[in-house]
């Protein structure tokens, strides 16, 4: 469920695009896994190395719980912004839950692809 490898995050960020929040950006792809998954990157900017961890385990909360409200096989990348460390799990909650409702609209509203037959 999450995206390891520098070959997996070069792969990714040659055919992603982006969606910013205060603290967050978020890069996303469609999935070829059959299964949503997540990368993250949190720089010395954001803070030192508790601050940092505790941003990644906020981030891999938020996934595990929101994951399935996601309609579709994604790829995210989140990339930590200054300011982070100093969010709670519901803030965390709030500013991503921004992207997924995004996300899925845009998911619902995508036309069919044609199939054989039309």
């Amino acid at each position: 469920m999450r995206i390891r490898r520098t070959s997996e995050y070069r792969v990714h960020r040659g055919r992603s695009r982006s969606f910013r929040t205060r603290h967050f950006i978020v890069a996303w792809a469609p999935g070829e896994q059959g299964h949503s998954r997540l990368g993250l990157t949190v720089s010395k900017k954001v803070g030192n190395s508790p601050q940092r961890s505790r941003v990644k385990r906020l981030l891999r909360e938020w996934f595990r719980l929101e994951r399935h409200g996601l309609h579709g096989d994604w790829d995210l990348v989140v990339i930590a912004r200054s300011g982070a460390p100093s969010l709670h799990q519901q803030d965390v909650q709030q500013e991503l839950g921004e992207f997924l409702s995004w996300i899925n609209r845009r998911q619902a509203t995508r036309r069919p692809a044609p199939t054989a037959g039309n």
